[in-house]
């Protein structure tokens, strides 16, 4: 199998400065990448900021041969995101690769988090990651490619306790990918998520010494390249750590269909374990694919045809 590579591509990675996205970035440049660096260089909780990071990233990259561009946009800013994508355009002429890494923490219980923290977190995951796409997608469509991976987590598609904030924003990049995927794929943009696992700042504390060695960023970062790559999959959910690689699907089950008389509250509950039953679930593409299920139930009860 040949090697997966970038030469020529252009790649932006936000929150690049520390951590997975350090990772990533020094991986896409190894790969022949031309790499922005993407950092505020703030503190976990999104507070503070400094170039320094960022600059760092990109002088590693550059010492080590390749071509990089620090920048301490702030991706809840749109302004300074469309300077950042600017700059990579007057540079190198293109964007091919954006990943939305950036990311904060603030977490709390549901009861004792501040209306202020749950919006920020939200601000900058799911907001961040809109108004990143956003200044990208002109060039990717005009150019008829692109690649964009958002980052979720296991905090939004399955939830953790103190991670209101966190997990709403992380399981609204998934329905921003799922959009994006259906508006993207006529022009050859691919656009798949990535669900690490790792040992990073904002894991301080909360994986067992022992463990650490195992979660590297590195590991996360090899499954970040495939969605990223050429060849990359379609709205993905690619779930990375420790070695271990796995996907994230949403199913329906097939469900029930109750004639008119019969759609009650009550006979809904009466029928809750064969609307929940997993037999015969399906992975949908788009959202129409749900009502067509039960426009075809109510069609066969009535007897009419859908054309």
């Amino acid at each position: 199998m040949s090697d997966i590579r970038f030469d020529g591509r252009v790649a932006i990675v936000t929150g690049a400065g520390t951590g997975l996205g350090r990772s990533h970035a020094l991986e896409l440049a190894r790969r022949g990448a031309k790499v922005v660096v993407n950092d505020l260089g703030g503190s976990v909780d999104g507070s503070g900021a400094s170039a320094s990071a960022a600059e760092a990233v990109a002088d590693e990259i550059r010492a080590s041969g390749g071509e990089a561009i620090a920048h301490g946009a702030n991706v809840t800013k749109a302004d300074e995101v469309a300077d950042m994508v600017d700059q990579a355009l007057k540079a190198w002429g293109r964007v091919d690769v954006l990943v939305n890494n950036a990311g904060i923490l603030r977490d709390k219980s549901f009861a004792k988090m501040t209306l202020e923290d749950f919006q920020l977190v939200v601000d900058v995951h799911l907001m961040g990651s809109t108004i990143c796409s956003k200044a990208v997608w002109e060039p990717m469509r005009e150019a008829q490619y692109g690649r964009i991976v958002m980052t979720s987590s296991s905090s939004g598609i399955y939830g953790n306790f103190g991670q209101s904030n966190y997990g709403a924003a992380k399981m609204g990049v998934i329905g921003l990918m799922n959009v994006l995927h259906l508006e993207g794929r006529k022009n050859n943009i691919k656009v798949n998520a990535l669900a690490p696992t790792a040992h990073t700042r904002m894991t301080e504390g909360l994986i067992p010494e022992e463990a650490l060695k195992l979660m590297t960023p590195e590991s996360v970062t090899a499954g970040l390249i495939v969605l990223a790559a050429e060849q990359a999959p379609e709205r993905t959910v690619l779930c990375a750590g420790a070695g271990g690689y796995a996907a994230t699907r949403i199913y329906e089950t097939p469900g029930v269909y109750l004639p008119p008389q019969e759609q009650t509250a009550e006979n809904v509950l009466a029928n809750l374990d064969k609307i929940t039953s997993p037999d015969g679930q399906e992975p949908y593409e788009e959202g129409s694919s749900q009502t067509f299920k039960f426009l075809q139930y109510a069609a066969k009860h009535f007897d009419l045809s859908l054309g």
